[in-house]
């Protein structure tokens, strides 16, 4: 029988169900304690995390642990990780800044929910080292750019969704910054810069407006709240959720995937919208397999699954979003982020101006 401490939603998912998801994802993580996509599928740090939460959430701390300890044992030396690897081999040596922040928020994630000080201290140099390669790519007036070279070169343009997300990532840093009684006052300005771009500058960000993550993330990751993050999911909501189904991917072709959903689910629960939310969540129970793995996505123009794959990460975004809406382990709130440090605000005409937005 499940732990009773696991999450459940009446009518759509039960403590059992999100155990079984739990195992579905561990099934896949290799001895090493990486966690591919799916078998014989290649690794990358942001989805590994994804996937190491969730299965913290369903029961499985100790399989999430050896997914951080994997992340502290493979990171360079300075401080970032090849942005995909398959079997121990690296695929492709450059370092997305998004994926490099992404561990922090695991982390605390998992400070959270076992209350773990030695574990916080056991990784506070991974994501300390990890942090501070990612602000080695921030801009003068606050983006980051969203990928650094194996040469160590920028690669010259900022993502909306990718800040987005590092906008969260550098607040669980902070958070476990205090814990662990290391502040960091760099970060605060770093991470006041950022929130003052995303929520002032969307000309700082390379046009993805097809996408439905450049639509929800500024919300997901915290740096809209109140009548601006209402106002920005209601004004594309037409565009990219299908009734009955879940959410598109982009804007322009018939599929719904699953963590895109269950990513909205988590904005749409962070600024108060829990029925809408839950109704999401049920509406992309189509993709779950028995096995309790779910499906990436489903194409509804032809009724077929695409790609015929189950992920690790879409199974992972589903736990968390149980979790956020049932309210149930002790860090269910990380999405909604309202204990979370805020940074330094950018006041008083302090923004950089245009000029300062190109790398020379």
């Amino acid at each position: 029988m499940p732990r009773a401490d696991l999450p459940a939603l009446p009518g759509v998912l039960r403590a059992e169900d999100i155990a079984r998801t739990g195992r579905s994802i561990a099934a896949v993580q290799q001895e090493s304690g990486a966690i591919p996509w799916f078998p014989g599928g290649h690794v990358d740090p942001w989805d590994h995390v994804e996937s190491a939460m969730a299965m913290a959430v369903a029961g499985l701390a100790d399989d999430a642990a050896r997914a951080y300890e994997w992340l502290r044992t493979t990171q360079r030396a300075d401080g970032s990780w090849p942005l995909q690897v398959r079997d121990g081999v690296v695929e492709d040596a450059a370092a997305d800044t998004n994926f490099c922040a992404y561990p922090a928020v695991g982390v605390w994630h998992h400070v959270l929910l076992t209350g773990d000080d030695a574990f916080a201290a056991r990784m506070w140099p991974m994501v300390r080292a990890a942090v501070d390669f990612v602000l080695t790519a921030q801009r003068e007036r606050g983006e980051i750019d969203w990928a650094v070279n194996a040469f160590g070169d920028p690669a010259g343009e900022a993502l909306l969704s990718g800040c987005s997300s590092i906008h969260h990532g550098l607040r669980c840093a902070l958070a476990l910054a205090d814990r662990v009684g290391s502040p960091q006052p760099g970060w605060e300005i770093a991470l006041g810069k950022l929130a003052h771009v995303l929520q002032t500058h969307p000309e700082a960000f390379t046009e993805k407006s097809r996408y439905s993550m450049d639509w929800y993330y500024p919300v997901l990751g915290g740096a809209l709240r109140g009548a601006p993050a209402e106002q920005r999911i209601a004004q594309r909501w037409d565009d990219f959720v299908v009734d009955g189904l879940g959410a598109r991917c982009v804007d322009d072709h018939p599929w719904v995937t699953g963590a895109e959903t269950c990513e909205l689910v988590l904005s749409l629960d962070a600024i108060g919208a829990d029925g809408p939310a839950a109704e999401l969540l049920a509406a992309m129970q189509h993709l779950r397999d028995p096995d309790g793995s779910y499906w990436t996505g489903y194409v509804y123009a032809d009724g077929k699954r695409w790609p015929e794959e189950c992920s690790t990460w879409t199974a992972g975004a589903v736990v968390l979003a149980a979790d956020a809406l049932s309210r149930t382990t002790a860090a269910n709130g990380i999405f909604r982020g309202r204990d979370l440090p805020a940074g330094m605000p950018v006041t008083g005409g302090r923004c950089c101006t245009l000029q300062n937005t190109s790398r020379g």
